[in-house]
């Protein structure tokens, strides 16, 4: 192994290069500009760029501040700047033949012969609310399990008290997802499912109709998810949360029966989307009653946020179970309940064709929160495209999908790694009339 100098800095050629492709890379991620990360550590954005291109060597304590800007461990920027923290350096002198394998494992990414996405062209710049791929994907390999099965038979089998939060987005009114309805789906024609047509030069997805629910079907709807949220509770930890999408139209049979299987309603995540459903006249009358809407405009979609009863105080759930609140945004700002996003994006479903495939710049916002301290398992029972398996892997989460429909399962093994590797850059389609907080921005940019 090559001998190190005694002050343990690297030259700059090497150390700098590496180092920036790394800085880079994290900015992107976060969804942060060259000015935007400037402005937070306080420099120009001349010198941040000589540090990107390698052409400079931040300080320690400028290390300090820009990992803190970018919600990081600062170790990563320490090592590739040249300066070895004494646990690494004790690593180098304790294992001298396997550091060298533990260093390019751990680093590897930022190194010279990392992939590369495609240079924008020259004068061109992303689209507002584009999403593009990261630089260099991490090997999420071993980070998330794949399981097709009934979540119901799988949540019977496992054990008691080994996941930490639930993310997902059930079938809401049951007969959608049945073999007949999702057969008229992949038909494009008749059923529950409303085909909309291109609106506004884009292809909008298909939405069940739950004003077509009968009474059996509501009995049914109840039942289901009474079942569902008693074997959830079971395996869910102490202070574990459910964030569960759900519809204004039956959010009610859903929410009860979570709390009736002994779940804290704890709020609701207010997603802030504007879609096609609702705002139609009579139909068949709509000369006769131009001036009448049968039911509100949709520009909304709740989530329900449930927690399983922490075991005394939270400080005390924390401590055992690393459960019982939110991921704050930082240590100054905490998580925040209205969400404002665009309707999923072209290129995600492209990658994941699946009828109600949550947009990545919503779900990593929500599945980050849902682990308080960044420790545990989230479960994504109705995994159906894999955007909560995505979102936990671009946090670097550990997850569980489980999928019932095949075909499903299959798009979700060839969509996570993809969807994981975007870059969301921007959260609206142009047509909110209110710009975020400030809050909210910040939540926001954190990817």
């Amino acid at each position: 192994m090559r001998k190190i100098s005694r002050t343990h800095r690297l030259p700059i050629s090497q150390s700098g290069s590496d180092l920036g492709g790394c800085l880079r890379t994290e900015r992107l991620a976060r969804g942060h500009s060259l000015g935007d990360l400037a402005r937070a550590v306080g420099v120009t954005k001349g010198y941040l760029s000589r540090l990107e291109t390698g052409k400079a060597r931040p300080s320690t304590a400028m290390i300090e501040r820009l990992a803190k800007a970018l919600i990081m461990d600062a170790s990563l920027f320490h090592v590739l700047a040249g300066y070895l923290p004494t646990d690494i350096k004790a690593i180098l002198y304790h294992h001298p033949v396997e550091a060298p394998a533990i260093l390019r494992e751990a680093f590897g990414e930022y190194g010279p012969h990392a992939r590369r996405a495609k240079p924008t062209p020259t004068g061109l710049r992303p689209a507002a609310g584009a999403l593009t791929f990261t630089e260099m994907p991490p090997n999420w390999q071993g980070l998330y399990e794949l399981v097709h099965a009934d979540c119901f038979e799988w949540l019977e089998q496992r054990a008691p008290n080994s996941v930490h939060a639930v993310v997902t987005d059930p079938p809401y009114g049951l007969r959608e997802y049945t073999p007949e309805e999702k057969s008229k789906l992949r038909g494009g024609r008749g059923g529950v499912w409303r085909i909309p047509p291109a609106f506004d030069g884009c292809t909008r997805s298909p939405v069940p109709r739950f004003t077509v629910l009968t009474e059996d079907d509501k009995a049914s709807l109840t039942d289901f998810f009474s079942r569902w949220a008693t074997r959830v509770f079971r395996v869910l930890v102490p202070g574990g949360h459910v964030f569960i999408a759900t519809n204004p139209l039956v959010s009610q049979f859903v929410y009860l029966a979570l709390i009736q299987a002994g779940f804290e309603k704890r709020g609701e995540i207010i997603r802030l989307v504007q879609t096609l459903r609702g705002g139609d006249r009579p139909k068949n009358a709509h000369k006769e009653f131009a001036a009448v809407t049968v039911m509100p405009r949709s520009c909304w979609e709740p989530w329900g946020v449930f927690r399983k009863p922490c075991e005394g105080r939270v400080q005390d759930n924390l401590r055992k179970w690393k459960t019982g609140g939110l991921r704050r945004i930082s240590e100054e700002h905490p998580f925040c309940d209205v969400i404002r996003s665009s309707p999923t994006r072209a290129i995600e479903r492209e990658i994941a064709p699946h009828p109600s495939l949550k947009p990545q710049g919503f779900m990593r916002q929500i599945v980050r929160a849902a682990l308080p301290l960044g420790e545990g398992i989230v479960l994504d029972p109705f995994m159906g495209g894999g955007s909560t398996i995505a979102a936990a892997c671009a946090v670097g989460y550990r997850s569980i999908g489980i999928e019932s429909d095949l075909d499903f399962y299959k798009i979700a093994v060839r969509a996570i790694t993809r969807l994981a590797s975007l870059v969301p850059n921007g959260d609206s389609d142009g047509t909110s009339v209110r710009a975020p907080s400030k809050v909210a921005q910040q939540q926001q940019a954190l990817f």
